[in-house]
Formats: structure tokens, C-alpha cells, sequence
């Protein structure tokens, strides 16, 4: 072999090589740490980013049939949590929507053996809830998701009339602070996800009716009306969605219908140029009772709960990173909040066992490349 071939070899290997790691650069995910504990135990509470940088926590449970009225105040800059005042009643799996006016609309959730339709406003200037006019219907574990007019589409929700889930949507007019019945849905859903699209139209995935669904749908606030969209190729609920600055929605995790025996690890991305759903790198692991994904650094996506590590989405590879650092135990039902920092506060949540945690984390985002 002469030096020619020799030298012709040795600069083909080095343009591999460098070709390789440019097309498949490293991704930093960024780590999680435990931080300050909540006053109380929570597990199906709420949490909310309030426009001065703190975050409401409202409601939960510390176990089953044991639900709190009470309400607490994260304060990022103090590290620490304070109360606040208590809601009207105690409830859990209800929802909160922060609305253009700073205050917060809290509606719906578990409140003994049935569901409520009651509703209440949080004024961060004052620290108190005041009770409002009552939803259209009793919900409980049902999703809220604010529109771009700044109202707040309430959607499915399940009661013991319809346990495995309802049709039934309305909207909040956050102008009149009424509620006006708007839909149906397609299908009876609980436990599905909601999410906003770019076009203002909300996504609405999965979830269960009579059985989980693989279906979807679209609400569109100019119509009040929903219209069906591809399915999912996994039939799921109790998972998890998040938008990417493109437009696209991530789903992924949660349970078919054997619900603790069926968790996924499977994820799918919603293209709304298509209407399709289209499969996409599997979870490290599987994990169901979800909190809604948020986005990080990079239009990457936080993925947490329901196991002890936290897993990014990177929308460049269309890969799954496991964070650095864990949670003391897989955490069901727990919050994943977005601060002003670009950090992420997780909190509360219950292992595999009905006793929930005061515990909290915070996510830390590294630079994505």
C-alpha cells in the first residue's frame, strides 16, 4: 500500500468523523435538585405562575378522602413557601387558569364522593378566593385551557353520572366571569389533554369515555364547535402534551386500559399542517398521571412525573435525554411549573402508594448544544 492510499484513507476517516459529529451533535438536558419543601403534603393540586413571579399552589389531596382547602405561595427568590388563603371548599383535580387580569380561575375537582361545578377567583393582591357564578356542569379531572381572547375553554371532566368521562365543554368569559355551554365534543373524555395551537384552535387528545380513546379533536373558539382530527396510532390517557414553537404538539406517556399495568413509554408528534400524528422515539420510561410538559430551553420539551428521572424531548434529533439528578421516587400527579428563571419547579405528587409528598425539585436547563 503506498503512502498516497495510505494518506488517501487516513483523510477520509477524519471526514467521517467530523461529518458524524456534526450530524449528531451533543445535547445537554440539565439536571434536577431537590429544593425547599411545600407547607403541606400535595398530590392533585395545582400550580400557577403568577405575573410577579411566584407560583399558587391550590387544593390537593394528602390522601384519599383527606382534601385541602388550603392554598400556598412559591416564592423563587426566597427559595420558600408561605400561605395564602383558603378556598371556599376543598377540592382536588380541579383546574387553574391564570387570566389576563393576574387573577386565577380555579373550577371543578374531586370533592368527596362526587365532583363540583362550583368556581372561585384568586386576586393576588389580596390573597383571598371569591366564589363566582358555577360551571354548567360537575367535572372533576377535566382540563382549562386559555384562549387567545383571553376566555378559558373547560372541557370533559368525569362525575359519578359519568364516571368514565363527559362530552360536555364550556367557556368562562373572563369579561363577565359567566359560563356558556359550547360543543359538544366528539367523544367523552377524562384525563386527555388540551392544548393550544398557534392558529388558536386547542387540540384535544385521548382520554377515556366509555374506554381510552385514541381519538382527537379540534375546538375552534370562532365556531364554539369541535371537529375530529387523526388519531393516535396508542390509545391513551393520563398522559402528557406539549407545544413546539413550530406549531407541533409532543404526546406522550400515559396508560391504556389497564391503566397502573399499562403504563407507555411511547410518544407521538401532531403536525396541524396534516391533521396526522406520527410516531416518534419511545420514553426511557414509562409513566402515566402526567402534568402538562413545558418548554425549556431550545423548543425542548420537560417531561416529569411518574417516574424518579426527568426526560427532555429534543425536537432537532427527535430524541428522549434523561436529565441529571432524580426524584426520590416516581411522583404521580404531581406540578411542573415554569419560572421566570427559565427553571421548572416540580412538585408534590404520590408514589406507588396514596400518601402524598410536600417535597419539590427544581429542573435546571443546560444550554441545548
Amino acid at each position: 500500500m503506498t503512502w498516497v492510499r495510505l494518506f488517501l484513507i487516513a483523510f477520509a476517516t477524519i471526514l467521517v468523523g467530523t461529518a458524524s459529529r456534526s450530524e449528531t451533535p451533543a445535547v445537554r438536558v440539565g439536571s434536577v435538585a431537590a429544593a425547599a419543601p411545600m407547607l403541606q403534603p400535595r398530590s392533585g393540586h395545582t400550580a400557577t405562575l403568577l405575573p410577579d413571579g411566584k407560583v399558587l399552589i391550590a387544593g390537593g389531596m394528602r390522601r384519599n378522602q383527606d382534601f385541602y382547602r388550603s392554598a400556598e405561595l412559591y416564592d423563587p427568590a426566597a427559595h420558600s413557601f408561605r400561605p395564602t388563603g383558603d378556598m371556599s371548599i376543598a377540592r382536588v383535580g380541579h383546574t387553574a387558569t391564570l387570566l389576563r387580569s393576574g387573577k386565577v380561575l380555579i373550577a371543578g375537582g374531586w370533592i368527596g364522593h362526587g365532583c363540583t361545578d362550583s368556581a372561585e377567583l384568586y386576586d393576588p393582591a389580596t390573597g383571598k378566593f371569591t366564589a363566582i357564578s358555577s360551571m354548567r356542569a360537575r367535572r372533576g379531572s377535566a382540563v382549562a385551557t386559555l384562549l387567545s381572547n383571553g376566555d378559558v375553554l373547560i372541557t370533559g371532566g368525569a362525575d359519578h353520572d359519568s364516571p368514565g368521562g363527559t362530552a360536555l365543554a364550556e367557556v368562562f368569559h373572563a369579561s363577565t366571569l359567566t359560563f356558556e355551554a359550547v360543543g359538544p365534543m366528539h367523544e367523552a373524555r377524562v384525563s386527555h389533554t388540551a392544548t393550544l395551537l398557534n392558529d388558536g384552535k386547542v387540540l384535544i387528545v385521548g382520554g377515556r369515555g366509555d374506554s381510552v380513546t385514541a381519538s382527537a379533536e379540534l375546538f375552534d373558539p370562532k365556531t364554539k364547535q369541535f371537529t375530529l382530527t387523526g388519531n393516535l396510532a396508542s390509545a391513551r390517557y393520563k398522559h402528557t402534551a406539549g407545544l413546539f414553537p413550530d406549531g407541533r404538539v409532543l404526546i406522550a406517556g400515559g396508560s391504556d386500559e389497564r391503566d397502573w399495568h399499562g403504563t407507555l413509554s411511547s410518544a407521538e408528534v401532531y403536525d396541524p399542517h396534516t391533521g396526522k400524528f406520527a410516531a416518534t422515539s419511545s420514553l426511557h420510561d414509562g409513566r402515566f398521571k402526567l402534568p402538562e410538559a413545558v418548554q425549556v430551553s431550545a423548543g425542548q420539551l420537560l417531561i416529569a412525573g411518574g417516574s424518579k428521572q426527568a426526560e427532555i424531548y429534543d425536537p432537532e434529533s427527535g430524541k428522549f435525554f434523561v436529565a441529571s439528578g432524580e426524584m426520590n421516587d416516581a411522583r404521580h400527579f404531581m406540578t411542573e411549573t415554569k419560572l421566570k428563571d427559565g427553571s421548572v419547579l416540580l412538585a408534590g405528587g404520590y408514589p406507588d402508594n396514596p400518601e402524598a409528598t410536600a417535597q419539590t425539585w427544581i429542573y435546571r436547563p443546560a444550554s441545548s448544544r
